[in-house]
């Protein structure tokens, strides 16, 4: 097999890299990472010796069908050595071996498309882990931000409450706010922790300083497929491809079943003559004509056709669910982004000083705070959810990695 055939690393070198970017530099270099990191995975592995491995069976195929045969025999009559040598060979009448070198060709096709195949998954895989890991740690700063507030009002209000200005249940209204949050920041912190192991599982040498997917990465992308380029994706290649093997092999037993016969000279000295042979020899198919072999080589072909089509139906419907999910999280995204603009971030600062002059109450301020943050978690869920659909609908429409061509 060839270097650059089967290799993920080749694969992934179009990951991101088959539309215009932002940032090419930068692109360049964090898509070389990740094609590393995706190349060491044990899954990626795996399907880069299984395809190795179905390359080798199609070298195989394409050998030739029989060899000669060689008989060499001796004996003694009385005072006389007798000997007979013969060569022998049959012959591909059906011309097997041109239907095998057919199946060759589509075993490595169906190769390369398994390959692409395992390597798209595990793209999407990761990519998924970042985003989850991005907003697990974003969610995480919120939690920590918001307890550090609480902590530092809690302080506030034991002041005012000795100096007389606030009665006790402020204090306790704010001590059950901030034990709640002791138990938001604690499921924060294990969701980080939970999405870094995952992150860990799929990139090897990923660490949580890499950060997650860079931003520049998220302009540049869109998807151009439709229905009509869905046969490129890999999923629907692999099982068009394992159709077409599954044809050939059935045209292989076809021509199996039909006789090949041998040929064979032979020559030697029998009690002092020599001797001179040919043969001829053929199967006689006559108890065994091998049409249930074929009938269901047929079947089998049948259903890998039914499966490829079904595939193909179920991806078609994949992609028009995975691109209308993303435009309504988009849209949302970006009517929540024209809402904030900043009015969040400056809020916590306003929200104190109405407190501190009276204009709020201490539930009304506990209130306000709480909603701050479930906007800010907003946010982050709706564009969390944004990114996930985009790297969806690019997995659905196989554009997340175009197939290397050589």
């Amino acid at each position: 097999m060839k270097a650059s055939k089967h290799s993920p690393r080749a694969l992934l070198c179009s990951v991101l890299l088959s539309i215009p970017l932002f940032g090419q530099a930068e692109t360049v270099n964090w898509t070389n990472w990740l094609t590393g990191q995706i190349s060491k995975h044990p899954d990626v592995m795996a399907a880069t010796e299984q395809a190795a491995a179905r390359d080798a069976d199609a070298e195989a195929s394409e050998q030739p069908l029989y060899n000669p045969e060689l008989s060499v025999g001796a004996d003694r009559t009385g005072s006389e050595n007798n000997f007979e040598a013969g060569l022998s060979q049959t012959i591909d009448w059906s011309d097997q071996q041109g239907a095998l070198k057919d199946k060759a060709k589509l075993i490595r096709l169906s190769a390369e498309a398994d390959l692409n195949e395992a390597v798209l998954a595990q793209t999407s895989e990761s990519l998924f882990a970042l985003v989850e890991w991005r907003a697990a740690t974003r969610a995480e700063e919120i939690a920590e931000s918001q307890q550090h507030r609480l902590d530092a009002l809690l302080e506030q209000v034991e002041q005012r409450q000795q100096a007389g200005d606030l009665g006790s249940t402020d204090a306790e209204l704010l001590f059950l706010s901030l034990s709640q949050q002791l138990s938001e920041l604690a499921q924060a912190k294990a969701a980080v922790d939970q999405a870094q192991a995952r992150v860990r599982e799929l990139l090897p040498d990923w660490r949580p300083q890499d950060g997650g997917i860079p931003g520049h990465i998220w302009p540049a992308l869109a998807s151009r497929v439709d229905n009509d380029n869905l046969l490129d994706h890999p999923s629907i290649a692999a099982a068009r491809a394992r159709w077409q093997v599954l044809r050939s092999e059935a045209e292989v037993v076809s021509r199996r079943a039909a006789a090949s016969p041998t040929v064979g000279l032979s020559g030697g000295r029998d009690e002092g003559e020599n001797l001179v042979g040919l043969t001829f020899s053929i199967p006689l198919n006559v108890r065994n004509n091998y049409r249930a072999e074929i009938q269901a080589a047929n079947r089998r072909s049948l259903e890998a056709k039914a499966r490829f089509q079904a595939l193909y139906r179920k991806q078609q419907y994949g992609l028009a669910g995975a691109r209308a999910a993303w435009k309504r999280y988009d849209t949302q995204l970006s009517r929540w982004t024209e809402l904030s603009q900043g009015r969040v971030q400056r809020s916590a600062d306003l929200l104190e000083k109405q407190w501190q002059v009276g204009d709020l109450s201490t539930s009304e301020y506990l209130q306000a705070l709480g909603q701050r943050a479930e906007s800010l978690k907003t946010g982050i869920e709706l564009e969390k959810q944004a990114q996930l659909g985009l790297i969806e609908l690019l997995s659905q429409s196989g554009e997340l990695i175009t197939p290397f061509q050589q």
